[in-house]
């Protein structure tokens, strides 16, 4: 039987839209393998997630046709997608046609909440990693932001938002968190606009560097999951719900899929929350998300300087 999720609803004032399921699953995958993408959600709908993150459009849409078909889910409405436009599409002209492009890919006719990916815009012909300063142009909050509006009020996205945004780009119009980079300024500043928080990264994201995990690697995090009885992934996922933020939790593996959303009966203590509170601060940088595609570390650092500029 599939787990019960607590859902969080959405400030925005739009009756059509349905509320957030408090966990989700992420589905970036590279190089994609959409059989193993499809597999996966499905996967995880039958133990009970309705709350999807795309990256990967196509394979996404199919497994939520796939389940509707077996009877898993019945219908479309019961599914929480989420998708995003690139960079590249953060032009006022384009965002409309991107998203439009992206329904085709899901086979939907709405996505219940579409997301500005960074403040960046870069040329419409611009490809590849690492992103290129001489492809970077102005980014044109108020018109980007115009056109998401205008998809909302089409219908076709139920719900707009941003991501990778900090309160300076808020001001003029979210984020990673893990317990190791813990967003408390961008949380309490949503918290006065009324904007929900969605976490992705929550698990400390994959080891594409070598570097190792620091959240499912942190000893703290490994004590008080031993004391409790839990795996790290569930007291970080727990820790993240209790600041009343919504993770994004990407496993292709069935059963950690069901212990994800094992958090909702049992409570961390206090204790728990004070040496949480003193892990030391690290962010899951998306140079990560570089290095199968780059070899070359100057380059590297060249792009996070760049994105770390606009902010």
């Amino acid at each position: 039987m599939a787990r019960a999720v607590p859902e969080v609803a959405l400030q925005h004032g739009d009756e059509r839209a349905r509320p957030m399921p408090a966990v989700g699953m992420g589905t970036a995958e590279f190089p994609v393998v959409p059989d193993r993408v499809r597999s996966a959600v499905l996967a995880a709908i039958e133990v009970g997630y309705r709350h999807f993150r795309y990256a990967t459009e196509a394979p996404l849409g199919e497994a939520v046709a796939e389940a509707v078909r077996r009877g898993v889910v019945a219908s479309r409405e019961e599914v929480f997608v989420t998708t995003k436009v690139w960079c590249t599409k953060c032009h006022p002209d384009l965002v409309l046609p991107s998203l439009q492009e992206s329904l085709r890919n899901l086979q939907m006719e709405y996505v219940d909440l579409y997301l500005v990916h960074m403040p960046i815009s870069l040329k419409p012909e611009a490809s590849g990693f690492p992103l290129k300063k001489e492809d970077v142009v102005p980014f044109d909050f108020e018109g980007v932001w115009r056109a998401m509006e205008e998809c909302h009020r089409l219908g076709l996205a139920k719900a707009i938002g941003v991501s990778n945004f900090t309160t300076k780009h808020l001001d003029k119009l979210l984020a990673e968190m893990s317990p190791v980079w813990r967003q408390r300024t961008v949380r309490e500043y949503c918290a006065t606009k009324g904007i929900h928080v969605t976490a992705y990264s929550p698990l400390g994201g994959q080891n594409w560097g070598g570097h190792g995990n620091d959240v499912m690697g942190s000893p703290v995090l490994a004590e008080i999951a031993e004391a409790r009885g839990k795996s790290i992934a569930q007291v970080s996922l727990r820790w993240i719900y209790e600041q009343g933020v919504t993770p994004i939790a990407k496993s292709y593996n069935k059963e950690r899929l069901k212990q994800n959303l094992e958090i909702f009966d049992w409570e961390l203590t206090e204790e728990d929350h004070l040496k949480i509170s003193q892990i030391h601060r690290r962010r899951f940088h998306l140079q990560n998300c570089f290095l199968r595609m780059v070899s070359s570390h100057q380059l590297i650092f060249r792009t996070l300087k760049l994105w770390r500029s606009r902010w």
